[in-house]
């Protein structure tokens, strides 16, 4: 019973915390070649970093998820596992430096 009402309390700190996540948006400058292609990708650990850099929330890199490798300018979602039961969406903007 004990771990159960323990788990009960995780999940609702975990419901809170993706609700306010839920509202947050990041913005990352990236280099830029022909076209508006990124040199590279953005992965989640920049969303993991914008998101601590511009709004003091730390969430590993590993627990963000991207649908599709981001290569381009524009906005994308992001979905973040904060417990194996609950997620967050947030919108990631891609803009050249």
């Amino acid at each position: 019973i004990h771990t159960a009402i323990l788990d009960a309390g995780l999940r609702d700190e975990a419901t809170v915390l993706a609700a306010q996540i839920s509202k947050v948006e990041v913005s990352i400058a990236v280099k830029t070649g022909e076209g508006g292609k990124l040199f590279g990708s953005v992965t989640g650990k920049d969303v993991a970093e914008a998101l601590a850099a511009q709004h003091g929330i730390e969430i590993d890199k590993r627990k963000i998820e991207l649908k599709d490798t981001i290569k381009a300018l524009g906005t994308y979602p992001a979905i973040i596992r904060i417990h194996p039961e609950i997620t967050a969406k947030i919108q990631v903007h891609i803009r050249a430096e």
